[in-house]
């Protein structure tokens, strides 16, 4: 399975018995829209509903933060994604968090794991058919398992600032990167992280919501000083958008790509981290 499907591809696959749908749309808390209402007045047949604002360490004060791995490991037996799952991932969300969904499930051990070009709007947009309510669930083992080789943290990003052995891309928009528009929490300073190099999610979209080529992903990141030979770090505001960048470096063939899962929303909110404005 290709890391990006197609609406076709996956109209043609419904009901494989070893395929997984799953809706991992999350909204800024601010949206005023509810992502799981939203999923059960239509949704692709057979998919389910992950809610990615609960699947975090509850028990950490940075928001947003990876859970422990028994954790993911039972929510996702809950939703009946198991070992050997097909796993694809969608969203209707301007964050386009189905790639957090990925980044996590490939950090907890799945192995095929794909995002739907173009999400639920290209899907209804073809008049392609939608099921509502839920979905009966039915258990199947998840093997607990967690690598954190592509998970990096404030310390990992402090040392990277002398040893610059990894690139650092920032996908917050061009206002907050730059500091000029305050960062929403109001206990976190604005700007970004030292020698950062911004690339805003949404360059890697077309208008109608689908994915630029691998060609284009490629020149974007070029154009912006990055080279995807090289170890490259994702941030952003909370480690959502961040990972719209790895599924990106992803799709444009780069092989050492890491996450600062607490990103903006631990960086800023430290007094003694060194920050850059402009």
């Amino acid at each position: 399975m290709e890391l990006l499907v197609t609406t076709e591809w996956l109209a043609n696959e419904l009901g494989a018995s070893d395929l997984r749908i799953v809706d991992a749309t999350k909204f800024m808390a601010d949206a005023g829209r509810n992502p799981a209402a939203e999923y059960e007045a239509g949704h692709i047949p057979g998919a389910v509903f992950m809610d990615l604002s609960e699947l975090t360490d509850s028990g950490n004060p940075i928001d947003n933060m990876l859970p422990p791995a028994e954790k993911f490991a039972s929510r996702m037996q809950s939703l009946g994604l198991g070992d050997g799952s097909r796993v694809v991932l969608y969203d209707d969300s301007p964050l386009k968090s189905a790639a957090r969904a990925w980044w996590m499930l490939t950090i907890f051990g799945a192995h095929e794991v794909a995002i739907l070009d173009g999400g639920i709007a290209k899907w209804k947009a073809e008049g392609r058919p939608l099921e509502t309510g839920k979905e009966a669930l039915r258990h199947r083992h998840f093997t607990v398992w967690k690598d954190e080789k592509d998970v990096r943290t404030k310390a990992d990003l402090l040392a990277n600032l002398h040893s610059k052995d990894e690139q650092v891309v920032d996908a917050r928009p061009a206002d907050r990167f730059s500091g000029e528009t305050p960062d929403p929490r109001g206990d976190t300073a604005s700007g970004h992280i030292p020698g950062s190099t911004n690339i805003p999610h949404s360059s890697f979209f077309n208008a109608d919501g689908t994915w630029k080529s691998a060609d284009e992903i490629k020149t974007i990141f070029s154009d912006a000083g990055i080279d995807l030979a090289k170890p490259l770090v994702t941030t952003c505001g909370s480690g959502m958008t961040a990972a719209v960048v790895s599924f990106a470096a992803a799709l444009a063939g780069a092989e050492k790509t890491a996450l600062y899962d607490g990103s903006w929303a631990e960086w800023g909110a430290d007094a003694d981290t060194p920050k850059e404005t402009a």
